[in-house]
């Protein structure tokens, strides 16, 4: 007996399909781009990653053939076949279960950057996102601790011929930093070329798996890791974090600045402020604006930028930075709010209007 004719089914129906150059469903790899249903007709558009003729005529037969098997012989399947182009070819090269590529990134040291990325991870992981985390911050990095792996070291895997790193996980966070491959209080003395190398081992080397967001914390400032992220892999956006001192703002400028470079071109999802405010445990109704008020929200009206939310400055959020214990993970308190609301906005409100 076929099956009721819904776009549920019609997915199903093609998740039979492998792409033969990727040796993955074509559904898990996000290649169908549209489906239509109009009466007896089913209207299908996917992408292949070869380009040409004859593997996109193969590629059409198999839609039809899968598709009618599944629902009905006497049904017409019309199929639109394009290739994988820009973007999205080179990311499911480099990263082909990853849908999507999102750099953390500031232009000053010190501003809370990889506090605002560890929580990100940890709170869309929660929302039931399957997050990878690289910890790009190759001079100082933080994410093993952050996330209670000090003493963890990533495994190794063979497949297909070639032995992969497999990242270690904690608190439903696939994560990679260069601080599993050196001592805590072993310093990082590389020149820029050594650091790259790094970050490109970090990005293809890994067996990532299937992930909807990878998130890359990168150094402060506009340097040599930043031009060869954008070289290595596509990303599909970037977040600003700042503080609203003036100081930390114009170091943002340059950072948006950057990433608008015709070269880089990526687009700015969005600005974070972080310590937007004080507030004392046994005051907790008191805000006091050590570093000013309102500085990045203002500067992302003025870039025509989103402003995704303020992160207060709680004695809390350090602790549970400094034990491992993301702050987003507390429960219903002051500490956990802010970057609740925070992962809500990047998932509801910016990767659900970016396409895969």
């Amino acid at each position: 007996m076929a099956m009721p004719i819904t776009r549920d089914a019609v997915l199903s129906a093609l998740s039979r399909i492998i792409e033969p150059d990727l040796k993955k469903d074509i559904v898990a790899l996000d290649l169908v781009r549209d489906i239509r249903l109009e009466g007896d007709t089913i209207h299908v558009s996917v992408e292949v990653s070869n380009p040409a003729m004859h593997s996109r005529k193969r590629m059409e037969e198999a839609v039809v053939f899968n598709v009618k098997q599944a629902l009905g012989q006497e049904l017409s399947v019309l199929v639109t076949v394009n290739p994988l182009s820009g973007a999205r070819a080179n990311v499911r090269k480099v990263l082909p279960g990853v849908k999507h590529i999102v750099a953390i990134a500031s232009g000053k040291g010190g501003v809370g950057k990889s506090t605002i990325t560890a929580n990100l991870a940890a709170g869309l992981a929660a929302r039931g996102l399957r997050v990878g985390l690289i910890d790009a911050d190759i001079y100082g990095p933080s994410m093993p601790l952050m996330f209670d792996v000090v003493h963890e070291k990533p495994g190794t895997r063979e497949r297909d011929g070639k032995h992969w790193i497999v990242p270690v996980e904690s608190y439903g966070v696939k994560l990679l930093s260069i601080g599993f491959f050196a001592q805590t209080d072993q310093a990082i003395v590389w020149r820029g070329p050594m650091a790259t190398k790094a970050l490109e081992q970090m990005i293809k080397d890994v067996d990532w798996g299937e992930l909807d967001l990878m998130l890359i914390d990168l150094p402060p400032g506009t340097g040599d890791i930043h031009l060869s992220l954008v070289q290595a892999v596509p990303l599909t956006g970037a977040i600003i974090v700042s503080t609203p001192q003036p100081v930390a703002l114009i170091d943002a400028r340059k950072g948006v600045g950057m990433f608008r470079l015709p070269s880089v071109n990526v687009p700015v999802l969005g600005i974070v402020e972080n310590m937007a405010w004080f507030t004392p445990v046994e005051l907790p109704e008191n805000k006091y604006f050590i570093f000013g008020k309102g500085g990045a929200k203002a500067l992302a009206e003025e870039l025509k930028v989103p402003f995704l939310g303020e992160v207060p400055l709680i004695q809390s959020v350090r602790e549970a930075g400094d034990v491992g214990r993301p702050a987003v993970l507390q429960g219903d308190t002051p500490a956990a709010a802010p970057f609740r609301h925070l992962c809500a906005m990047v998932s509801d409100s910016v990767l659900k209007a970016i396409p895969a």
